[in-house]
């Protein structure tokens, strides 16, 4: 394989980086949600829906700025979305340490919602077009697995330090990374296309155009195992794990850190894999499965301790580890006048999908209890995925220098 030139290691290294601090400011709400709301003086019998109504602002500010920064990359520039995205949410997490009260914090994490938004899918966006066509993705891959061990230095963190101190270190890492930022270049296909006559960044052509829709809608239905697990699986492992009558304290913090070390070697182990069978689909499919399989363990799991079950949750998080490899396959899917704005929006409407699936999951529980409402939620979200991957085109090989004509 040919040596990667310095541009491209360097692309990667900050696009890694990048990630890496926006998982870490994505989950630290999660985190510390418990002792900030307490300082603020939230009552204990408030603290759930408090938290809820600011998690839900935060994924609100998400899906709104999906769409705002996907946009902008394809009409500004890749780059512009990485320096602008970044700077946006490290500024909201250096005030969140200041929050003076639960509403102030709320729109805080909105506003920092709708930066986090813009980073995965730039960077992914720009690894892709800078990276040779056999080799996209290693790239993607190490952009992901390094970037979600940011859920794990999230968690020791907010375990060590106080939440006001857990805010800032985010703020920090992220104004740090725009000093990096400045030795980037922009995506040379992406400047061709800045010369050409063809219209960029029209997020509504992916709804009103059939064929963009289909591939659209496709590219977004592969992705929602991942956010149900997480959403699901790994949020309310507290709960769940009293219900199957695990030994001892389960924590969501615990659950959350475990799940993503596992996630880091799934999304690693996802490019490996793509570049060793040279199929996109195919990898995901064998994680699709491997997702399945574990669903249904996690159901019928007999008692067990607090380890078997922490590395249940890692097995789960390494069989959702396709996230690099599905943000791959949009960006793919799409000419350079709109690749950023759908590999921008396709994981925040996943992310946005989190909020349908628990809503059912609580509308599910009284009628058929905890455990198999979970299941069910579980089943179909992978049902629709395998149907979705179907009807998507395998991307591997795809030459990615050309326009949408619609």
């Amino acid at each position: 394989m040919e040596k990667p030139s310095r541009t491209i290691v360097f692309t990667v290294l900050v696009g890694a980086l990048g990630y890496f601090v926006d998982i870490y400011d994505l989950l630290i709400f999660g985190i510390v949600r418990m002792p900030s709301l307490r300082a603020l003086g939230v009552p204990e019998n408030q603290m759930l829906d408090v938290g809820v109504h600011i998690f839900n602002m935060q994924m609100a500010g998400m899906l709104l700025g999906g769409i705002i920064w996907g946009i902008l990359g394809d009409k500004r520039g890749r780059k512009s979305v990485m320096f602008g995205s970044i700077l946006l949410y490290s500024l909201c997490n250096l005030a969140n340490a200041f929050v003076p009260d639960p509403t102030t914090y709320g729109w805080l994490r909105f506003f920092a919602g709708i930066g986090l938004a813009g980073e995965l899918g730039a960077a992914v966006t720009l690894v892709a077009e800078v990276m040779p066509q056999k080799s996209r993705g290693f790239g993607t891959a190490i952009v992901a697995a390094v970037g979600v061990l940011g859920a794990v230095f999230a968690a020791i963190v907010g375990d060590i330090f106080d939440w006001k101190v857990a805010y800032l270190v985010g703020g920090g890492m992220g104004i740090g990374l725009l000093l990096l930022r400045a030795g980037l270049a922009e995506s040379g296909m992406f400047q061709a296309t800045r010369k050409s006559n063809a219209s960029r960044g029209k997020f509504l052509k992916l709804f009103t155009d059939r064929d963009l829709f289909g591939r659209y809608l496709c590219c977004i239905l592969i992705g929602v195992p991942v956010w149900y697990v997480i959403g699901v699986l790994i949020t309310f492992a507290p709960e769940l794990a009293r219900e199957l009558g695990v030994t001892g304290t389960v924590t969501g913090a615990n659950a959350i850190m475990w799940s993503y070390a596992g996630l880091s070697l799934g999304d690693l182990g996802a490019g490996l894999l793509s570049q060793f069978l040279k199929s996109r689909k195919k990898t995901v499919l064998a994680y699709l499965l491997a997702c399945l399989v574990l669903t249904v363990l996690y159901r019928f799991l007999p008692a067990v301790g607090v380890g078997e079950f922490y590395f249940l949750c890692a097995c789960l998080g390494a069989a959702t580890g396709y996230w690099a490899t599905f943000t791959t396959i949009a960006a793919e899917q799409f000419g350079t006048n709109i690749r950023a704005t759908v590999a921008t929006t396709v994981p925040n409407f996943v992310r946005g999908s989190v909020v349908p699936v628990t809503l059912s999951f609580k509308y599910l529980r009284p009628e058929i209890g905890l455990l198999n409402s979970a299941l069910t939620l579980g089943l179909i979200c992978l049902a629709i995925a395998f149907v979705a991957l179907y009807f998507l085109q395998e991307t591997f090989t795809k030459e990615l220098n050309y326009l949408e004509k619609h």
